[in-house]
């Protein structure tokens, strides 16, 4: 199996207890799809041509349309996970900040739609963007990224 690196921030904001920022998978594969369909913004990258960190702020920007917040980054380490036809090494960094979902303006990519059709269609990387209390976030959460969240939550006691 191969395995493909990524690396993303879980952007979390304080409220009674503390609420993290998702983003809902784009594309018709996704669409009526709400639980383990959210996903914490992140992207792949060659660990022989770009540091993890550098990679998740590119990536929250690139699937996000805003800049990586500023703060600072709490690392939550990595996590392996079966991935489509592989395994992904997920690495994930925390930053408290906040953000207004209504002002991502997601990045694109490209595939083939309807499948074996010939015609390439563009969907948004994320559809939208929204705030979870960490009593909901697991349920949203894909299930090879749900560790990330306890690991914030004993960071943050």
């Amino acid at each position: 199996m191969t395995l493909r690196f990524s690396a993303g921030i879980l952007l979390f904001r304080r409220t009674p207890s503390f609420e993290v920022l998702l983003g809902h998978v784009g594309g018709p594969l996704w669409a009526r799809k709400d639980a383990a369909a959210w996903s914490i913004p992140k992207g792949e990258y060659e660990p022989d041509e770009e540091d993890a960190r550098a990679a998740a702020a590119r990536e929250f920007t690139e699937e996000l349309g805003l800049p990586a917040p500023d703060g600072q980054w709490l690392e939550l380490g990595e996590v392996v996970y079966r991935s489509g036809r592989g395994r992904k090494q997920l690495t994930v960094w925390a930053v408290e900040g906040d953000l207004d979902p209504a002002l991502v303006v997601p990045g694109t990519f490209q595939m083939e739609w309807p499948p074996r059709s010939g015609r390439l269609a563009e969907f948004p990387e994320i559809d939208r963007a929204a705030w979870f209390d960490i009593d909901a976030a697991p349920e949203k959460l894909m299930t090879g990224q749900r560790p990330f969240l306890d690991r914030l939550a004993e960071l943050l006691g």
